[in-house]
């Protein structure tokens, strides 16, 4: 049974999916209107800082974050995370009518998985352990499993970002996603911490004279950076009602991995409770997979503005009172350039 500062923990979480599912479409339109005047955020550029609609996304993710941030300090992440399912719903409503983005039938089924799933995890959540100390959790932090699990998400991540992200990132939904994912698991950690530290030091106890809460900060802010320049990229890049969901379903498994190693949410919990946690985590993951497969390909985004045209792609015209026919052929379009010769002789 969940106490009252589960309960607030529960009310700010889903507050924050609100907010935070809002400053999708509205970050989403100011980079579409960066992208006509400049350089889109997909390859690079940056001229979405100049666009007034992408700070109003930015301010409404911020408010959404700073509930998210309060709701750590009241909830353990295995609760407050899956929460995060609400903003699925708010921007893939907000995407049909905003942005266009039809969301298929199926689609829409993959939210409605991702909802039970999530619900289902949130019902077997373990209780969170009282924490007294900073230094208590820097203990938790620097305990072996911990540090292999960062050691192994800074190399994935420096993986994907230089190898994969250069070379797949336009065409690979999961690569530009995968990087906010695994370095969001990290910044969840660390935010638990900072938040942990502020209740303290409100309650008497000053948890900022220990340099570990300044290093909490740091590693906090040096991923949260990271983490929205590649979300920025992949919502330039990607149809928004399926960039929500399946960063949606990759954040929260690795932050319930990262919490369980770190925090040991799962130790005296029953084999039932595990085996409910593990079939709302299936559930979720396959109501992406379902939400993906329903995914209406975006065109390719060119680097190249003077890359030649395919040679396989041709026009031409069988007569005066016929439309324009697509063909594919290596050789010239012989009726079209005869009727140019015509016109130009005339």
């Amino acid at each position: 049974m969940y106490t009252s500062s589960n309960l607030i923990g529960f009310i700010l979480a889903v507050v924050s999916g609100a907010f935070i599912g809002s400053s999708f479409i509205i970050k989403k339109k100011g980079l579409q209107r960066a992208g006509l005047n400049g350089t889109p955020a997909s390859v690079g550029g940056y001229g979405y800082l100049l666009q007034p609609l992408w700070w109003i996304g930015m301010v409404t993710m911020i408010v959404g974050e700073i509930a998210n941030f309060v709701a750590y300090i009241y909830a353990p992440a295995v609760l407050v995370t899956p929460l995060g399912a609400l903003s699925i719903i708010v921007s893939a409503v907000l995407a049909h009518f905003m942005l266009g983005e039809k969301l298929q039938k199926m689609g829409m089924l993959g939210c409605l998985l991702c909802i039970v799933g999530s619900t289902e995890i949130v019902l077997h959540a373990p209780q969170e352990k009282s924490l007294t100390s900073v230094l208590e959790i820097w203990l938790l932090a620097v305990q072996p499993a911990f540090l292999l699990y960062t050691a192994s998400a800074i190399a994935v991540a420096f993986f994907l970002i230089l190898y994969c992200a250069p070379r797949y990132g336009q065409t690979n939904i999961f690569v530009y996603i995968g990087i906010c994912s695994i370095i969001g698991s990290l910044t969840v950690m660390s935010v638990k911490a900072i938040g942990i530290a502020i209740k303290l030091t409100l309650d008497g106890a000053n948890q900022f004279v220990y340099f570990q809460t300044w290093i909490f900060t740091m590693v906090a802010i040096s991923c949260i950076i990271t983490s929205l320049n590649y979300l920025n990229m992949a919502l330039d890049t990607f149809n928004t009602a399926v960039v929500s969901p399946i960063y949606y379903a990759l954040f929260t498994s690795f932050t319930i991995l990262a919490s369980a190693i770190m925090f040991k949410d799962y130790s005296g919990q029953s084999i039932s409770s595990i085996a409910s946690e593990l079939c709302g985590f299936i559930t979720v993951l396959s109501g992406t997979t379902v939400l993906h497969s329903t995914r209406v390909p975006d065109p390719p985004v060119s680097t190249d503005v003077y890359s030649p045209l395919s040679p396989k792609v041709s026009w031409y015209i069988q007569g005066n009172s016929e439309q324009w026919k697509q063909k594919e052929d290596d050789g010239p379009p012989l009726n079209l350039i005869k009727i140019i010769q015509q016109d130009h002789f005339k």
